[in-house]
């Protein structure tokens, strides 16, 4: 079985997904096709061997769709003809992988906005020209029913083509839509109309009522063009978070090649090449730097706006900005395995997911309008019945034009669409939807100790000047010595004798010995750097129970001083534990390290509940013991013993720091392993569900309130009956206040 995702054409509604989808799982050789409607893309699981893309357009073609592989997902949808995807040519030209681009998209809008322009003035009039006639002081039906024939031909067969087409296709394949809703409506209003101005005598003949619905016809395509052309404008700025991280890339970059520099387009890079970066300019892929240093400006990445210092050694992420200071790199990750690429990879995956609050929506949706036009075709029989005709037209046209599947079908997607890209943008990268929905009802979140809370490196903490040396003395030789060796308590005593700006001695005859230390010739003196022996005592004991490594540095024999060495508390994570206790989170530590070190930690953070001792294959159980309890758990983590643990809790939170695997069994993933990160990711997904619940409730009180009014139950009670003017206004209305809800997140604070 192949899984791809494919971006679609031709859907309009909800509903749309829905017959998609169904038409797609009939198919042999389809596992699964699951279709967004607000992202125009259908993940679709399928046995190559059975079944083809020409295949499935075959079947979904006739009813007015088609799909195309994703430009990223498959190379192979650039070398696949217009046969093989079963496409005409110029149907193909617009699917070579990238389904629609922002220039198609905008083109399609500029030809709504053209419709919308020229049928929304006239329906403006023909509803003012309405209400004159309601009030006494209209204009003769002889002036206005030629005027308003005329006016609404062209409306209906123009504007309203893809509204008959959708009744057309009911008719042949017995598939519904919104279109179809609005299409049987407004030509059931146009043709009686039509019949009554041409034919009066036929009217008279069949005892019905000479009204006129012209104004029905002009005015509900007029309102339902104007909503689907906001629609599809609010739909656009939803996906705006993607277009941003688009724009990032760099166009271009300065290799080095056969001893030359050239200029070349950065799609043409290859992992090896050498690139050099000027002043000013964007790095264009991940590499590490061979030659020069420089500050690079990472807030892309990190969110923090001061540069970071970078020299020899270190490494560089694409599309990060070259502030100032001029180097070489060799490139390392290039094309879709570099951090962008993976990060905008991850977004549109998250973007395209459902959440599980959306499965009612969907079976709602896919059900939607054969139910509808059941209501529509009982209440006309109703009113016939009741020897109304009248009422009867009114009601069936104004049920199917105010019944609206789109609003259920944009409630979640759209509000996903917008949380996620925001996350983006505060370096919240969110795998899937559903990861997102459980975080907002998260209770407890269990923090690993090493690179989440704390930097995960160890550096100097303190140090012992004894037997008259200088806390400067003491370093210089211990780095001295320790120069040579790869330990990571090594490399923290150099990097601070480095901070300090000490000079050091050439060291010779060095020696390292298993689980004591090092030992070598510094200035022709004999130096080591070993762990405490028994004799040693008092202030290394003191040190030793806060947690902190102890080594005791001697110098022909004669001990100098001693070095306590510890792995720091990140400087935003007391701040970050604080904000999450005032969310009403339940926060704990759980590390693999001992008592001592583990609270020294948790109590210069502010956490109250540590477990510690805990061995890697015991964290999971540790989570599915809080879980069993009925805590809804989070896991943060950064390391491969971390994994287990973050597969087991409710939703999983790695940092970017860590490795790989942690980031895979993770539900959400933190850039720069910003722990303060974790305080907006939750108040993000928090705000994203709300305007979700916000969503789902106005979409189904819209269509449980206004298909029953439509109906006409309200005219026994109160003697009115809803025009089916007010109904299409009402069903434009319902879809734009959906997303335009939804584009409220692009304006919140995290």
């Amino acid at each position: 079985m192949k899984k791809e995702t494919f971006s679609i054409k031709g859907m309009h509604c909800a509903s749309c997904a829905a017959i998609i989808s169904n038409t797609l799982k009939k198919m042999p050789g389809v596992k699964d096709a699951d279709v967004n409607f607000a992202t125009e893309k259908a993940k679709i699981e399928y046995d190559k061997d059975t079944v083809s893309v020409k295949d499935m357009n075959g079947q979904i073609g006739k009813l007015g769709y088609s799909i195309s592989p994703q430009q990223g997902d498959a190379h192979a949808g650039h070398n696949m003809t217009a046969e093989q995807m079963g496409m005409s040519e110029s149907e193909h030209a617009a699917h070579l992988g990238l389904g629609q681009t922002k220039e198609e998209k905008l083109q399609e809008l500029k030809q709504m906005r053209n419709k919308v322009l020229f049928v929304f003035p006239i329906a403006l009039v023909v509803f003012l020209i309405m209400i004159l006639d309601i009030i006494g002081i209209g204009l003769p039906a002889r002036i206005l029913d030629p005027i308003f024939l005329i006016v609404s031909t062209i409306v209906i067969f123009w504007i309203g083509k893809p509204f008959l087409q959708g009744v057309l296709k009911f008719t042949k394949y017995r598939v519904a839509n919104m279109d179809t809703l609005i299409g049987i409506g407004t030509s059931v209003a146009y043709v009686y109309s039509t019949v009554a101005v041409l034919f009066p005598q036929a009217m008279d003949y069949l005892n019905f009522p000479e009204g006129k619905y012209f104004d029905v016809v002009i005015v509900v395509i007029g309102f339902v063009v104007l909503g689907k052309y906001l629609e599809a404008k609010s739909k656009i700025k939803t996906g705006q978070a993607i277009e941003k991280l688009l724009n990032l890339q760099a166009k271009t970059a300065l290799v080095v090649r056969g001893g030359k520099e050239t200029e070349i387009p950065v799609a043409e890079v290859v992992a090896g090449d050498i690139i050099i970066v000027k002043p000013g300019a964007k790095i264009p892929v991940d590499g590490k730097i061979t030659e020069g240093q420089s500050s690079i400006d990472e807030s892309m990445i990190t969110g923090e706006s001061v540069p970071v210092d970078k020299k020899a050694g270190d490494l560089v992420v694409g599309s990060t900005i070259n502030k100032q200071g001029s180097f070489k790199f060799v490139a390392q990750k290039v094309g879709s395995d570099t951090m962008l690429a993976q990060i905008i990879r991850m977004v549109e995956d998250a973007q395209g997911s459902k959440a599980p609050i959306q499965n009612l929506a969907d079976k709602i949706s896919a059900v939607f309008v054969p139910v509808v036009l059941a209501l529509a075709v009982l209440a006309f029989v109703i009113w016939m019945i009741l020897g109304n005709i009248t009422f009867a037209i009114l009601c069936f046209v104004g049920i199917l034009v105010i019944a609206c599947p789109c609003a259920l079908g944009l409630a979640t997607p759209t509000a996903i669409i917008v949380g996620v890209g925001k996350g983006a943008e505060y370096g919240i990268l969110v795998k899937n939807a559903e990861a997102l929905e459980k975080l907002s009802s998260v209770d407890t979140i269990v923090l690993d100790k090493t690179g989440t809370i704390t930097n995960g490196s160890p550096k100097v903490t303190d140090i012992v000047a004894l037997n008259g040396f200088s806390e400067n003395e003491i370093l210089r030789f211990a780095a001295s010595a320790e120069k040579h060796s790869e330990h990571p308590l090594a490399q923290a005593i150099v990097n601070a004798a480095t901070e300090k700006d000490i000079d050091l001695m050439a060291a010779k005859d060095f020696k390292a010995s298993e689980g004591i230390g090092i030992e070598a010739k510094v200035d022709g003196k004999a130096v080591s750097v070993v762990k405490p022996g028994k004799s040693d005592a008092g202030q290394i004991t003191e040190l030793q129970h806060q947690g902190k490594t102890v080594v005791v540095i001697k110098v022909e024999k004669s001990v100098a001083g001693i070095i306590a060495l510890a792995d720091t508390l990140k400087e935003s994570a007391k701040d970050a534990i604080l904000k999450l206790r005032k969310q009403k989170i339940d926060v704990i530590m759980l590390t693999g390290d001992n008592e001592l070190a583990a609270r020294h930690i948790a109590d210069q953070a502010g956490i109250e509940n540590v477990i510690a001792n805990v061995l890697p294959q015991d964290k999971s159980k540790k989570i599915e013991e809080l879980r069993s309890h009925g805590k809804k758990v989070a896991m943060v983590g950064d390391g491969v013993n971390d994994a287990p643990a973050l597969a087991a809790a409710d939703v999983g939170i790695a940092m970017s720091t860590g490795t790989d695997v942690a980031i895979e069994s993770a539900g959400i993933t933190l850039l720069a392993g910003d722990i303060a990160k974790l305080s907006q990711a939750l108040q993000l997904s928090r705000s994203t569900m709300a305007v979700i619940k916000q969503n789902l409730f106005w979409a189904f009180i819209y269509n449980i309130v206004g298909i029953p009014v439509a109906a006409g139950v309200l005219f026994p009670f109160f003697g009115v009956i809803l025009n089916p003017i007010f109904s299409g206004a009402a069903m434009a209305l319902s879809s734009v206040s959906v997303v335009s809800n939804s584009l409220r997140l692009k304006t919140k604070k995290f």
